[in-house]
């Protein structure tokens, strides 16, 4: 194995100032990206899609849980399969305690296409208490493009979709798949992909803050025991 090169603490911090005007760089970039994601358009969801969770069956407005913003990981299972995708668990492992998303206005949902008969034991295998649901019998996973015909066969890959509602209407805001979900998982990163983000004053478009009617963001912040809701 070849390790970094040894060098005195001056060098290394002259070399870490040098990074770290890149990684600035690159944060700024960041930013101005997530300002024109949350400028995309946005389309509405006309198509009655049936799912089935924990509590039976449920349309894509219940996965809100009345919530103004809901993010979906299309989770890798397919109806043949005796357990979901391992790459998909890492993932989801990592997924923080919800209540700071939920306290944004945002819901966070799995949704699979195999049968709920095989999502449920493996869920309880992990330990999990996302919401999962599945979309089998639906044409849901292929309307966003997590389930492709390829030589015949349908095959499974990974993505997030983001949705507002606007009361009873919902609309599809943004989807990322595959390479597009590296360095994602933490509240913030999910929240960046919403069309809302963080709802930090700082951010643009200007006005979305508030769009809640409650403080920033981060002044909404608690122990996640704490949170009413």
């Amino acid at each position: 194995m070849t390790y970094p090169q040894i060098v005195s603490r001056e060098e290394w911090r002259i070399a870490r100032e040098e990074l770290l005007a890149k990684e600035k760089a690159a944060t700024r970039a960041r930013d101005a990206l997530n300002a024109e994601r949350r400028g995309l358009p946005m389309v509405e969801i006309d198509k009655e899609y049936v799912f089935e969770g924990g509590d039976g069956k449920a349309t894509l407005l219940d996965l809100f849980e009345g919530r103004q913003q809901l993010v979906v990981y299309h989770f890798m299972f397919a109806p043949e399969w005796d357990a979901g995708c391992r790459s998909c668990s890492a993932f989801l492992d990592q997924i923080g305690h919800l209540a700071h998303l939920r306290a944004r206005g945002t819901a966070f949902a799995a949704v699979s296409r195999a049968p709920y008969t095989r999502i449920l034991p493996f869920k309880a295998r992990m330990g999990w208490t996302v919401p999962w649901y599945s979309a089998y019998d639906t044409d849901f996973n292929q309307d966003f493009e997590v389930s492709l015909e390829r030589d015949g066969e349908t095959c499974e890959r990974p993505g997030m979709s983001c949705f507002l509602r606007d009361r009873d209407r919902v609309f599809h805001t943004y989807s990322t798949h595959e390479r597009g979900l590296d360095g994602l998982g933490s509240t913030t990163t999910l929240l960046d992909l919403t069309a809302l983000g963080r709802q930090e004053e700082w951010e643009k478009p200007r006005g979305r803050a508030s769009a809640l009617g409650a403080p920033a963001g981060s002044e909404r912040l608690r122990y996640h025991d704490e949170y009413e809701d």
